[in-house]
């Protein structure tokens, strides 16, 4: 397995992935907030809108004794959730400063979490070790769908289960380039669209249909459990502009899939 301070030459990377790690650095210091309060946080609460896991409802009832890895864990405050649900945990992530910040509050809070320095797409991780794979806008947002999504299931045991918290589709086709609030007309076609890159933002982002994900995921080995079209509650707050609470109220924002790698 690779350790959180085994070099990764940029040349190696491809070359949406040299783009995301070069953004989140940027953005990290931005986020070591929100990440500090969620490792603090004994309940998860999810997306923009911090939905209690009590309503969402993404997590298996036992975590005990599991192994499980997140990917794209970014300051890795959901792999401290798992931990303290008693499971056996590992982060991967491409980004040294989310990283920087993870491993710090690692050891502020005593976790048993892994670190691990790696690209999504490709983990230094044997086939078959983990009960659990998830991503709440980690890989599922920022990798190839098409790489990620087979390295999950190769990274599973039959019978595992992978869960990841993404945009719905239809805030996809809803959002504006100019980050200003969404509104209830269609900015995009609904077909033909997997990566997308807004103006004077450097990453690369991936966005696929519902058709898209389900036979993706078929492909990949998975059978569809369930996607959950999250509704945030009366009274929630956001720091997105792009969206607001009684757009969110009114359409999902934020979509959940669950599904299980074959037996």
């Amino acid at each position: 397995m690779a350790t959180p301070n085994e070099p990764i030459e940029l040349n190696e990377l491809p070359e949406h992935v040299r783009r995301n790690r070069e953004l989140w650095d940027t953005w990290a210091a931005d986020y070591a907030t929100n990440g500090e309060r969620h490792w603090s946080e004994d309940t998860p609460s999810w997306g923009r809108f911090h939905i209690p896991e009590s309503q969402a409802g993404l997590l298996p009832a036992d975590l005990a004794g599991k192994d499980t890895i997140e990917l794209g864990c970014g300051t890795a405050y959901v792999s401290s959730w798992l931990a303290r649900r008693g499971a056996r945990t590992v982060g991967v992530d491409i980004s040294p400063a989310q990283l920087a910040t993870a491993n710090r509050l690692r050891q502020k809070h005593g976790l048993q979490v892994v670190i691990v320095r790696a690209n999504a797409e490709t983990v230094p991780c044997r086939d078959s070790s983990f009960d659990l794979a998830i991503s709440e806008y980690g890989a599922c947002l920022w990798a190839d769908p098409e790489q990620w999504v087979p390295e999950a299931a190769r990274l599973l045991r039959p019978g595992g289960q992978l869960i990841f918290l993404i945009n719905s589709f239809l805030m996809t086709l809803c959002t504006r380039e100019d980050n200003t609030p969404n509104t209830d007309q269609l900015r995009r076609s609904a077909f033909g669209v997997y990566r997308i890159e807004w103006p004077g933002d450097p990453g690369v982002e991936f966005h696929l249909s519902h058709g898209d994900w389900i036979r993706l995921l078929r492909r990949s080995g998975f059978e569809v459990e369930d996607l959950i079209e999250l509704r945030p509650q009366e009274g929630s707050t956001t720091r997105y502009p792009y969206v607001t609470l009684e757009w969110a109220r009114k359409w999902p924002c934020e979509e959940v899939w669950k599904a299980r790698k074959r037996r």
